[in-house]
């Protein structure tokens, strides 16, 4: 009998399920990336937020708490990003794919590809889909309007056809999901699998604090919004004080946001003004970003930070998927995957015989 939850994807990243824990900053830790690769998804690290020291501990701590195979996301305009960039080659054993927004070229992904290792990129509209197939990758993340963090504006039911219609590569459904219908049905469109944040971000081994999670689980979806003034980039985030601050902001109180969060995030990570420099410069020449929005977008990680890692919901932001406004549990990885597994193949098995049905009557 044949498996239908058995995809290119999961043979390709060796996981049992299809669905990847995506790579949440200071969210997908060792414990969470630990957790959903022994349930049976497969866990990406969230490298793009940490130094190149702590990238290597965490990459270790991983590889002492899981046989698994699992990812490490990263950008190229991180400080460190080439150590990073070496530290996930030394450890292609087990660090099997890498995911990131825009930034590698055709050289870099070469450079993984020769290590026999995957690039999974995540993107939110067709030509950067079709960008990255011209480049290389060997699989695409397609997140639609629904999703959590910086989003587009095309929902996943009309962005993923339009992506899987454009290009030849394996496609990987992101934005709105959450359990085993949404698997079911982002199968039946033809993707090979699914990309879920905000449900991982909502479980007992995500290390979000706990008043933190309960400000998720009480939103419902009046209560998140989309905000282009956190760093000039569309952001879903959960209303929350600073939330509402950050949208009354003038272009002075957003310019104060930035260089505030640029000293924060240079004392956090022990960056020099020269790092931050070069990675600005990155983020314009290369990221499509102008100067300006390269300044708030150092400023972000800060606010997302207060809440994410010091608890402090009401003076810092909450990405969020829309999706949040209808999660109200924080099972384990282990409960969440084992009930995605059942319900989408009952979902599967009644289509199916439906089908079956229907030819007998014909």
């Amino acid at each position: 009998m044949s498996n239908a939850l058995a995809t290119e994807m999961t043979t390709r990243l060796g996981c049992r399920l299809p669905v990847i824990q995506t790579a949440m900053g200071w969210v997908a830790e060792p414990p969470l990336v630990i957790a959903s690769c022994e349930a049976g998804a497969f866990g990406f690290l969230g490298a793009a937020v940490m130094t190149p020291k702590e990238a290597g501990e965490k990459i270790a701590l991983v590889r002492a708490g899981t046989p698994r195979l699992f990812g490490v996301n990263f950008h190229m305009f991180q400080p460190g990003a080439a150590e990073i960039v070496d530290l996930i080659i030394a450890n292609r054993e087990q660090v099997r794919a890498v995911s990131f927004g825009r930034g590698p070229d055709a050289a870099m992904i070469k450079k993984f590809k020769d290590a026999d290792i995957l690039c999974v990129p995540t993107v939110g509209a067709v030509k950067h889909a079709q960008k990255m197939a011209e480049l290389g990758v060997d699989m695409v993340t397609v997140q639609g309007g629904e999703g959590g963090g910086h989003t587009g504006s095309v929902a996943t039911t009309v962005l993923l056809p339009q992506v899987l219609d454009a290009v030849k590569i394996p496609v990987i459904a992101a934005g709105g999901f959450a359990d085993g219908r949404g698997l079911a049905a982002a199968l039946a469109f033809g993707a090979v699998g699914i990309a879920m944040g905000t449900r991982f971000l909502l479980t007992a081994e995500s290390p979000t604090p706990m008043i933190s999670k309960e400000r998720y689980l009480k939103a419902g979806t009046d209560d998140i919004g989309v905000s282009s003034k956190v760093d000039g980039l569309p952001q879903r985030m959960i209303r929350t004080p600073m939330f509402a601050k950050i949208e009354r902001s003038g272009p002075l109180g957003m310019w104060l946001r930035a260089l505030e969060g640029a000293r924060e995030m240079k004392r956090r990570t022990n960056a020099t003004w020269l790092d931050m420099i070069k990675a600005a410069r990155g983020m314009t020449s290369h990221g499509g970003l102008s100067l300006a929005q390269a300044m708030l977008a150092a400023a972000a990680p800060s606010l997302i930070m207060r809440a994410v890692v010091d608890g402090k919901p009401d003076e810092g932001l909450l990405a969020t998927g829309l999706v949040a406004g209808r999660i109200r549990e924080l099972p384990t990885c282990a409960e969440l995957l084992a009930s995605i597994e059942r319900d989408a193949r009952e979902r599967i098995a009644a289509l199916t015989a439906g089908a079956d049905n229907a030819a007998v009557a014909a």
